[in-house]
């Protein structure tokens, strides 16, 4: 191949001729960031540029002294001659494509993307390009989700079958996105809803961005808590850890498209496995694929070998793409604030 437009040089995706890295894993001086997991982004760049979407949830992880700037969906932004634009990817609240043009030439990088219907971000949107970056976390065909919908009914009903029995519900989930997607679909009126510390501040970023969620309260200030019938939102690192013993008599699930696989469940040690990912099955992995109408596509992030070989076989012109985080179930860096176990950098 000729020198590409984007490549991988050891701190991120950079595009020369723009002078800029895409998701970089290592502090830069200009960064274009697709969504705020902590795989996607370097803390200290010199800017960041991302989808007005997110401006609250990154302002939350990045902190007050980044230097953020935002672009709405669809607005072109031209950096040293090279042109990009934001568009919706589905992932979470904020998340994004980025389309680079160049002298005719397109790319787009997708960073992590879902279609699934999800009321708390803006829906997918395929945008056509030559050559297209894709994830492949769960590229393999035994990912095939089921209706979201059908999902949370089960949610709800074991909710329900615990508070009759007086008994309080755990459910892990990541504080970022799956969090708050997950309270778009729970029934309120089944009890009280309590959150995880690094679940409620977040919370509060996605209803200053406009997203409805149902009431909740924060374990740690909560003024007379009553856990037997409630519903508790709380990252998997509190598990094990004394901030769990206040609940008493409680059953645990687990949210994760990993729960899609045999024996997941009990290797997290819970009571209930809740497959709801905000990742792309296989699928519709392939129909973006197809959708993007790109001639060249990299794979990065998770099953890469397996879909690379896949699009090969199957006449397309596909490589990897080697990047830092290849595997989204990143290990959680624990840590305590205001009492309770906080995990940085959750992604899926």
């Amino acid at each position: 191949m000729t020198r590409l437009l984007i490549q991988s040089d050891g701190r991120g995706l950079y595009c020369e001729p723009g002078q800029f890295h895409i998701d970089p894993w290592a502090k830069v001086d200009r960064a274009i960031i697709t969504h705020a997991h902590g795989d996607h982004y370097a803390w200290g760049c010199g800017s960041y540029l991302v989808a007005d979407e997110g401006r609250h949830i990154f302002r939350v992880r990045l902190g007050e002294q980044a230097q953020i700037e935002t672009l709405p969906y669809g607005e072109p932004r031209t950096i040293n001659g090279v042109t990009v634009s934001f568009h919706p990817a589905g992932h979470i609240l904020g998340s994004a494509q980025i389309r680079v043009e160049y002298q005719g030439e397109v790319w787009v990088i997708s960073g992590d993307y879902k279609r699934a219907p999800d009321a708390t971000t803006t829906s997918f949107e395929p945008v056509p390009c030559h050559t297209f970056i894709t994830e492949a976390t769960f590229g393999l065909p035994i990912y095939r989700w089921t209706e979201p919908n059908i999902i949370f009914e089960h949610m709800n009903s074991w909710w329900h079958a615990n508070a009759e029995q007086g008994k309080a519900s755990v459910l892990y989930c990541y504080a970022l996105g799956k969090a708050q997607r997950v309270l778009s679909g729970l029934n309120a009126s089944i009890g009280p809803i309590y959150t995880h510390g690094a679940v409620e501040k977040l919370n509060q970023a996605y209803r200053e961005s406009g997203i409805k969620l149902p009431e909740t309260q924060q374990v740690t200030r909560a003024a007379k808590p009553d856990f037997k019938q409630a519903m508790i939102i709380t990252p998997i690192s509190a598990r094990g850890t004394p901030w769990m013993r206040r609940f008493g008599d409680y059953s645990s699930g687990y949210v994760s498209g990993w729960m899609r696989i045999r024996g997941a469940r009990r290797q997290r040690a819970v009571d209930r496995g809740f497959v709801l990912s905000d990742h792309v099955d296989w699928p519709s992995l392939l129909q973006t694929i197809d959708d993007s109408k790109a001639e060249r596509i990299f794979v990065t992030h998770g099953y890469v070998p397996v879909v690379t070989r896949w699009l090969v076989e199957h006449g397309r012109e596909a490589y990897p793409l080697a990047t830092r985080w290849e595997n989204e179930e990143m290990a959680a860096t624990e840590t305590t604030v205001e009492g309770e176990p906080l995990a940085d950098g959750e992604a899926e």
